[in-house]
């Protein structure tokens, strides 16, 4: 491999490179669009690329976007633990590198970590299946079942022991019972979030534990995509009247669909805009050469919540200083109130939902 050398300093370029994991998944769509417009607001040149989901095509993508000037790389990893070497050539080509929504595991050439509470998300799904199982009341166990995200995707991590830790004490008790008794992390995973993986693995489940008389009370989803594979598993297999509650997380627009009709109990929503507005404005910051710390979010003013976080997020090899917004839970109650009249989503004439930003 060739020397790395500094493509970027003093070039009289101001380049952000932008690596999503892919096009498909409407959150990496919506997210690594706006960012690129917010930038280019800016006066920044901007790189994006999506890897569709395959390590090798980020690693290219980001040498390329190295080798062409980059000052800065906002990267979402296909693999958080996957990038260590052309990162290492990033570091040694002075270029600063923001893990977004996503951390970047195993490397110290990450300067800054941007995401939601994480950890909250799982909480917030759980909380919502002990009130909706009314679990502090009942006489009766109620079963669950657990469909994890991406084995690879830190965050699914996240969202498992928020999820787990809440739920223990009602599955230690026997309040809460898993049939099949899959709940580790990695039994319940679901590679890269596929709503296919997600409706088969249920499928097998329901097929194999809950034949008819036996009810599912819950099915304790990670996000919006495992969700709706869940949804379709159990009306094509499951045979009880009882409405099954069901969680998610995005707020991607088959799920409000599902919100709305009952089909899906709640998911907890990112305002991925915000998450985007403190991306923007830390790269900005590092790109003018400062080094942000709290004093970015006291001095940016932001209408939503943000907290600096210098301890929770450990990449293996350093604690990431982070950013971290705050998810809602949002449900058939207060659906319109949180995403229709903040202006994040909008009817057309039609009634169609779709993504107003």
């Amino acid at each position: 491999m060739p020397a790395i050398v500094d493509t970027h300093s003093d070039d009289g370029r101001t380049v952000v490179g932008i690596s999503m994991p892919d096009a498909l998944l409407e959150r990496w769509n919506h997210d690594g669009v706006f960012l690129q417009d917010q930038f280019t607001k800016r006066g920044c040149e901007v790189i994006i690329k999506f890897a569709n989901n395959l390590i090798d095509t980020q690693v290219s993508d980001l040498r390329s976007m190295i080798s062409e000037g980059a000052d800065i790389l906002v990267i979402t990893p296909v693999d958080g633990t996957a990038l260590s070497t052309v990162l290492d050539e990033a570091k040694s080509a002075n270029v600063r590198v923001i893990a977004y929504d996503r951390l970047i595991m195993d490397s110290d050439a990450v300067d800054y970590y941007v995401s939601f509470d994480n950890y909250m998300v799982g909480v917030l799904q759980a909380n919502y299946i002990i009130k909706a199982l009314r679990l502090d009341t009942t006489r009766r166990s109620k079963n669950i079942e657990f469909v994890s995200g991406d084995p690879v995707d830190n965050n699914a991590r996240y969202f498992y022991r928020g999820a787990i830790d809440t739920l223990k004490p009602y599955l230690d008790s026997g309040k809460l019972t898993v049939l099949s008794a899959q709940r580790d992390f990695y039994e319940t995973s679901t590679a890269q979030w596929s709503t296919d993986i997600a409706k088969q693995r249920l499928q097998i489940i329901l097929n194999s534990y809950y034949p008819d008389g036996i009810v599912l009370d819950a099915v304790l989803c990670a996000n919006d995509s495992t969700a709706l594979g869940a949804a379709r598993a159990i009306e094509a297999d499951y045979h009880e009247s009882n409405r099954v509650v069901l969680t998610g997380q995005d707020g991607d627009i088959a799920n409000i669909y599902n919100i709305i009709n009952g089909t899906q109990s709640m998911t907890v929503y990112k305002a991925l805009r915000n998450e985007s507005v403190v991306a923007v404005t830390l790269g900005m910051s590092l790109l003018s050469g400062k080094k942000p710390t709290e004093n970015l979010i006291k001095e940016s003013e932001w209408d939503f919540d943000c907290t600096y976080n210098t301890s929770d997020y450990n990449n293996g090899i350093k604690v990431i200083p982070s950013y971290l917004l705050q998810p809602i839970s949002i449900t058939a109650d207060n659906l319109e109130q949180e995403l229709f009249d903040t202006g994040y989503y909008s009817r057309n004439h039609a009634g169609l939902i779709y993504a107003a930003e």
